[in-house]
C-alpha cells in the first residue's frame, strides 16, 4: 500500500510532472532539468530523490554527474506515467522545453570548442 501511496503522492506535485514530462523524451543530467526548470540544482535534486524513491525514475552516475530517466520496467508505474503524460499539454511546459533545447543547443556549441578539458563544465562537455 505504502508502494501506491508514495506514486501518487510524486505525482502529486506539478515540478514533478514537469520534470517527468521532461524525462519523457529521454535521458537526462541534473543540469538540464535545471536549465529547463529554472530552478535551482537543490530544489530540483529534492523532486528528483522523490520521483526516484517512488520507483518512477532511476539515475545513471557519469563522473561526478547523475543523469535521470524514466523506469520502464515496472508496467504499472509506466502506464500511470503515459496516462498522467499524455494529459499535460505541450503548451503547459513550453517553456520548459524551449529553455532546455537552448541549453542543449549551448552545451554542443561549447562542446565544439577546441580547449583543455574543463572539471567544472556540465556533464564534463
Amino acid at each position: 500500500m505504502q508502494d501506491l501511496l508514495d506514486v501518487f503522492k510524486a505525482l502529486s506535485e506539478e515540478t514533478r510532472l514537469r520534470i517527468v514530462k521532461l524525462l519523457d523524451h529521454g535521458e537526462l543530467c541534473v543540469c538540464d532539468i535545471v536549465a529547463a526548470l529554472d530552478m535551482i540544482q537543490p530544489k530540483v535534486s529534492f523532486h528528483l530523490a522523490v520521483l526516484k524513491d517512488a520507483g518512477l525514475v532511476k539515475d545513471r552516475k557519469q563522473g561526478k554527474w547523475t543523469h535521470y530517466s524514466i523506469v520502464d520496467t515496472d508496467m504499472f508505474r509506466r502506464f500511470l506515467l503515459l496516462s498522467t503524460l499524455e494529459r499535460i499539454s505541450a503548451e503547459t511546459v513550453s517553456e520548459d522545453t524551449r529553455r532546455l533545447k537552448d541549453f542543449l543547443k549551448s552545451k554542443r556549441q561549447k562542446a565544439n570548442v577546441v580547449s583543455l578539458p574543463d572539471r567544472t563544465a556540465c556533464c564534463g562537455r
